[in-house]
């Protein structure tokens, strides 16, 4: 048996506004989407494929100290394509856990960024080779562990 993840589900507090979020940083189209009445939803993703669909269900801020998701990851083909997150990211106001890219951990070629959507999501880009000369931000840990 095998399994890839299909899709990741997220509430959200203001649709629209993630919504834009999403398309922007990610570039992802909007598959489908219904804004009436109390079951508003967006699926985003590539070519018909969703990624993340978006539900308007939820109040307040994303809860870092409640058991759930930690974050979820997306990876890209190379540190170009981060380089380049990495400015939507800043033009669009993201809260970075970071100062720009970071290695997973000391020596690691993989890396990348680290950041919240407008709901508080942990959220991170990352490539898998390309960031093994730079500085690691926690030295005992994953990097994405503990942000």
């Amino acid at each position: 048996m095998s399994f890839q993840l299909g899709h990741v589900g997220l509430n959200v507090t203001d649709l629209e506004k993630t919504k834009q979020f999403y398309l922007r940083v990610f570039g992802f189209d909007l598959i489908s989407e219904s804004a009436e009445g109390d079951r508003r939803y967006a699926t985003l993703g590539f070519d018909g494929t969703s990624m993340v669909t978006l539900w308007q269900q939820s109040e307040g801020h994303f809860a870092t100290t409640l058991p759930g998701l930690h974050h979820f990851a997306f990876r890209v083909a190379d540190m170009d394509a981060v380089r380049r997150a990495e400015t939507t990211l800043r033009e669009v106001g993201a809260q970075f856990a970071y100062e720009g890219i970071v290695p997973h951990g000391t020596g690691r070629q993989s890396g990348g960024l680290f950041f919240k959507d407008p709901d508080g999501i942990r959220v991170e880009i990352f490539a898998p080779t390309g960031a093994e000369e730079l500085p690691a931000p926690v030295a005992d840990a994953p990097t994405c562990g503990f942000f």
